[in-house]
């Protein structure tokens, strides 16, 4: 996965592909970054993030969080293996409490997740794919298309399983491999659902969910700013 980069269209975003069969029943084993929980329970931890995790991350200077503000979380999350992971986020201190009970109901709920670790700055400069499915949260990057920062360079927003809850505005699909994922009336594991435990556990938290927006349409995308 990852390895094909996509032919460029003139907004620089990857050409909008039919999703290869493979990937329609998107259903891949977790490859473990961190090592696995030690045990099945549910288990999180909020640390200040470690000099070498900020330096694999896409934090800089002129990021409009300080760093210190940021905080390291580890979780247990469940792969669409049905196993029990370690995952990683970078989120803003004020929001961690938030996305670690939103996680464990996923967890209680058995809802899968296909990977969970700090974006690279090799990832965000790197030609698009259009296959990703990081569950992710802090990126030093602008809005889609814009020149703001996003909720995700100041921590304050998740985005869970990407493939499976693409993004759309106009005639763009992200992952530009995802349309299969478009047709919500075909509900697959990892999709996040009007009304589902996703929804549920960061509305609990007081966070809005991308999937309700009118243009663009954020299906992977929480926020507790609302952007």
């Amino acid at each position: 996965m990852g390895a094909r980069p996509l032919p460029l269209r003139p907004d620089g975003f990857g050409q909008i592909l039919p999703t290869p069969p493979e990937l329609v029943n998107r259903s891949l084993p977790t490859q473990d970054f961190l090592p696995p929980p030690a045990s099945t329970t549910y288990t999180a931890k909020i640390a200040d993030v470690p000099d070498a995790v900020l330096k694999r991350s896409t934090w800089q200077a002129a990021c409009p969080v300080p760093s210190a503000d940021l905080r390291y979380v580890t979780l247990s999350f469940r792969g669409f293996d049905h196993r029990a992971h370690t995952g990683e986020l970078l989120v803003h201190k004020d929001a961690a409490p938030a996305v670690v009970k939103a996680f464990g109901e996923l967890y209680a709920q058995q809802f899968p997740i296909e990977e969970m670790r700090i974006t690279s700055p090799a990832e965000l400069d790197a030609p698009p794919t259009g296959d990703g499915n990081d569950t992710s949260a802090f990126v030093c990057r602008p809005v889609r298309g814009q020149k703001n920062w996003s909720a995700h360079a100041h921590g304050l927003a998740v985005d869970v399983n990407p493939f499976c809850n693409p993004y759309t505005k106009d005639d763009l699909v992200l992952p530009e491999l995802a349309s299969a994922y478009v047709d919500r009336a075909n509900v697959r594991p990892g999709m996040v659902t009007a009304g589902g435990p996703v929804v549920r556990a960061f509305a609990g938290a007081g966070w809005q969910w991308g999937g309700a927006w009118k243009s663009p349409v954020d299906r992977m995308h929480f926020t507790a700013n609302g952007e």
